[in-house]
């Protein structure tokens, strides 16, 4: 499926409607997943939103492909941000006393040349106005996503057919990105979070599992080097260990986010009966949640059965290593509202999705699922189609 004009000018509409309400006379967004999302391209460009009227999109490279791609109608060549004020006001864009920007991710000095731009206007942040929009996603957005997870889907099923013992992590990852590439995986997701940088996806065998590193998820890896210190690394894959497999899969700007578990050999009872146990409480928190559920419920729940099942100290990473959530939004970027940890008072309404991600990690490795869902009227839907089973090779 495509994202059709119509479903642009929707989104559009729906981000003048908050400004009005902020009393905003526009906004301009400069991130690229909100780019793309509001325009349909990607581009070294400048949108501007009016409260009412058309959009003007001020593109500095590539003005061809923007034109071509996008269905907006105002599509203009700029050379210098210094220029907007002058082209806006070519369109009748003239009063200024209050413009949004995306303040959650606008450096600093960025920040201060459009206050330079703009001298007598005030600069807001319309970040939480867009996540609100963005969370909530459409009928055609969501197909976009069952595509992402049909395709890294295949790729799970082809894991058997590669995976040996002795190959490194590194080799098991270039082959499973490549069963992912072929079939029209996009590349690196995108991340909101700054310095949350995250490539294609993570594999940890064994005790590599238990490496913590900085990313914000509950489990680490070595990497390939303490400069990349995330996911695979030069560690050799050994027989009777887990193997732990948590990809994100983008096709056409939509992630679908999954976590599967191999193993050559046979696992621990430990580390079986952990699996079970991430299973029955992603089931549980698909039970509980219904249309209007608070965002922090999954992950209060969530924590009490870890606890009453014996894993303080390995939910969600290691003690003292932990992560402060169980699930998280998904759609043009990795970490979209809803975001399931304590305090998210955000409920998760119809149209949300997200991933569940109940993990446990040891010394022997980390273990768990992964799975990514949509919120239906009468509570979670599935969006992942992988079989939810340890496969054994």
């Amino acid at each position: 499926m495509e994202i059709m004009p119509t479903e642009i000018e929707s989104r559009i509409c729906n981000l003048q409607q908050k400004l009005i309400e902020q009393a905003t006379d526009g906004a301009i967004i400069l991130l690229q997943s909100d780019l793309f999302y509001f325009t349909g391209t990607v581009q070294n460009s400048y949108l501007y939103i009016p409260a009412s009227g058309q959009p003007v999109l001020m593109v500095k490279k590539s003005l061809a492909r923007g034109r071509q791609e996008s269905p907006l109608k105002n599509i203009v060549a700029i050379k210098t941000p210094k220029q907007i004020p002058e082209i806006l006001a070519a369109y009748g864009y003239n009063s200024f006393s209050k413009i949004g920007l995306e303040l959650d991710v606008v450096p600093f000095n960025l920040y201060k040349s459009y206050q330079t731009i703009f001298p007598a206007t005030e600069l807001i942040d319309i970040s939480p106005a867009i996540k609100a929009i963005r969370a909530v996603k459409s009928v055609v957005e969501i197909e976009l996503m069952r595509d992402a997870l049909a395709v890294i889907d295949q790729a799970f099923l082809a894991v058997p057919s590669f995976l040996h013992a002795g190959m490194s992590e590194l080799e098991l990852a270039a082959l499973f990105e490549a069963e992912m590439r072929k079939r029209g995986y996009a590349g690196p997701c995108k991340m909101r979070a700054f310095n949350q940088d995250f490539f294609f996806g993570n594999i940890c065998t064994g005790s590599s599992g238990f490496y913590p590193n900085y990313f914000d998820g509950p489990v680490g890896g070595q990497g390939a080097s303490a400069a990349q210190p995330q996911g695979a690394g030069w560690k050799k894959i050994n027989r009777n260990e887990v193997i732990y497999i948590d990809y994100s899969s983008i096709v056409k700007g939509y992630t679908g986010d999954q976590t599967r578990i191999f193993c050559i050999g046979e696992l621990s009872p430990k580390l079986v009966k952990a699996y079970e146990d991430a299973l029955l409480i992603e089931a549980e928190i698909v039970k509980s949640c219904k249309p209007g559920t608070l965002a922090e419920e999954p992950y209060l729940l969530a924590v009490k059965l870890a606890a009453e099942l014996g894993y303080q100290d390995n939910f969600m990473g290691y003690k003292p290593d932990q992560v402060k959530f169980v699930g998280h939004g998904i759609g043009l970027e990795l970490d979209e509202w809803p975001i399931l940890a304590k305090g998210m008072k955000t409920p998760i309404v119809p149209g949300m999705t997200f991933a569940l991600e109940p993990k446990f990690v040891f010394p022997e490795g980390a273990i768990g699922i992964e799975d990514s869902f949509v919120m239906t009227e009468t509570g979670p839907q599935y969006l992942s189609i992988t079989p939810q089973v340890i496969t054994y090779v």
